[in-house]
């Protein structure tokens, strides 16, 4: 059988070798298309690989009748309708790992380039200044970096810069103690590295959790030697407060190679002596772009030829119809396991999961890598998906088990999730009531009931007469409505629980404020993610 392959980006020909040499493929590169002229062809193809110049739209998609696979040839694939394809039965892949050395090395060449001010020098003498005073630099040896994400990239850093002398403290939510001492590296939050490193280097996703957590008060901490390097997301570091923060002498000097906005051209943020800049080049070496395209290469000739998949970022094997009686409690899940998560101050390291009732009878492992990536995603954004989740899960040495009781519990179908770190428990549980659609039915031991929306307050209190009025009168004072409330609590005057559904987020102003009303021991805002709250019921 044959299959027709389209490159709609520029591709490393070297890299996609085996599909020129393999008999069963036609390759055919037809670049710069627009979204018309793709709907006109696509239907023609089994496979289409893209970079990131190409949109992969829903029309697209539902245009490809013959569609197998979609690969994008790189690391992210927001570019690309992941839901469209799944619901169309397509594959969608990336190439996870081919850019780890480019971007870890990128990473340290910005970091020596900096503390030796390399670009500056080199900018004054190229136009006739020999100037050697303005452009002295500092030593890496004996310094403290900091490194915010240890993943493969985070670690590579800082494995290479421990050869020049560096100490390392690391922040991770899922580093444990046990792997920061195989490492040799010292645990350390991210408060902690502000206020103790000479250099920070920032590698995680951009979630919703780290969008914008080098801030004000991350600078205000800092010594007055930082030099901060950003080569993962634009976003993690924010750039109005670290411009503030550069030119009231604070930090150092800066090196970035993602912007919140990208092309950046003429902004600020580039324009700024002490922040030295590249465009997004981490991954854009000879080497990397060939290793993406082998990687897209083999696993398309995977996929077609014998249908292995290893890398997709969806999962289209095990689609549903809208009125498959399992799709809401999937939805759920998801919902379940971001809930969870923001109610737990630490990551989890074990999850115990029941599932109650009639779900108990069914093939529940759809449902269980929804809740893991429900679970994951606030730390690791979209690189968890539904086919690495439960991998990712054990990358990060947590555990979990799955409890299936036939008993009701109260409900006909009930979803139960444990997160658990040393003394740190939060227990949720959900179901899916017909004609409501989902609901939270349990937080911990407090029994409640509430429809799961954007914006939660979560608070813990004292059981007492005036404190719904004060709380209502409050948010009001600040311009916060609520749309609906819950209480829980165990006994008259004891511990109790409060669940407001609010319109809109509140600031850590209004939170303090919150806590400073008699009786409330904890607030904590729930942000849920509002595509999965779409659902017709």
């Amino acid at each position: 059988m044959n299959y027709k392959i389209l490159v709609a980006d520029p591709i490393s020909k070297d890299g996609l070798h085996q599909l020129y040499q393999d008999e069963a493929f036609e390759v055919i590169h037809n670049t710069g298309l627009s979204e018309q002229e793709l709907i006109r062809i696509i239907d023609d193809f089994d496979a289409l690989i893209v970079r990131s110049q190409t949109t992969v739209t829903a029309d697209i998609l539902r245009a490809a009748t013959k569609l197998k696979v979609v690969a994008r040839a790189g690391v992210g694939v927001d570019n690309i309708d992941i839901d469209t394809a799944t619901k169309e039965g397509i594959v969608v892949i990336n190439a996870p790992d081919g850019n780890t050395i480019s971007a870890t090395e990128h990473s340290v060449a910005m970091i020596l380039s900096m503390a030796r001010n390399i670009p500056q020098a080199h900018a004054s003498l190229s136009h006739g200044t020999w100037d050697r005073q303005s452009f002295r630099g500092t030593e890496l040896y004996h310094k403290t970096l900091g490194v915010i994400g240890t993943g493969r990239i985070g670690i590579g850093v800082a494995k290479r810069l421990q050869s020049f002398g560096m100490d390392v403290l690391a922040y991770d939510p899922y580093l444990t103690e046990a792997q920061a001492k195989e490492l040799d590296f010292t645990r350390a939050t991210v408060e902690e590295i502000a206020e103790a490193a000479d250099f920070v280097t920032v590698h995680t996703p951009l979630t919703e959790k780290t969008k914008g957590m080098i801030d004000s008060d991350f600078f205000d901490r800092a010594k007055p030697n930082l030099r901060i390097i950003n080569v993962a997301r634009g976003g993690i570091i924010d750039e109005q407060a670290l411009i503030t923060a550069l030119n009231e002498e604070k930090i150092a000097g800066a090196a970035l190679d993602v912007f919140v906005n990208e092309p950046a051209n003429h902004t600020p943020i580039t324009q700024h002596p002490k922040i030295i800049v590249t465009p997004h080049l981490g991954a854009s070496t000879i080497e990397a772009q060939e290793k993406v395209a082998i990687s897209v290469a083999e696993e398309i000739i995977d996929i077609l030829k014998h249908q292995n998949v290893k890398h997709a970022v969806n999962a289209p094997s095990v689609i549903f119809s809208e009125d498959d009686e399992l799709q809401p409690f999937v939805n759920l899940a998801q919902i379940t396991g971001e809930v969870g998560i923001q109610l737990l101050p630490k990551a989890p390291r074990e999850l115990k999961i029941t599932y109650a009732g009639d779900l108990a009878l069914d093939d529940t492992s759809l449902i269980t890598r929804t809740l893991v990536k429900g679970v994951l995603q606030q730390d690791m954004g979209d690189h968890v998906n539904l086919i690495n989740a439960l991998v990712l899960l054990n990358e990060q040495n947590v555990t979990y088990t799955i409890e299936k009781s036939k008993k009701k519990k109260g409900f006909s179908n009930y979803i139960e999730i444990e997160l658990i770190n040393k003394g740190d428990r939060v227990k949720i549980g959900a179901t899916v009531l017909n004609g409501f659609g989902p609901r939270i039915v349990r937080i911990n031991d407090y029994p409640v009931d509430f429809k799961p929306e954007q914006y939660q307050l979560v608070i813990n209190h004292t059981d007492q007469p005036g404190i719904v009025g004060r709380t209502g009168q409050l948010l009001g004072q600040h311009g916060v409505n609520i749309a609906s409330m819950h209480l829980g609590r165990k006994q008259i005057g004891g511990k109790a629980m409060m669940i407001l559904s609010i319109d809109h987020p509140i600031d850590e102003n209004v939170r303090q404020a919150l806590l400073n009303i008699d009786g409330f021991r904890r607030a904590i805002q729930v942000t849920l993610n509002p595509e999965h709250l779409i659902q017709n019921y």
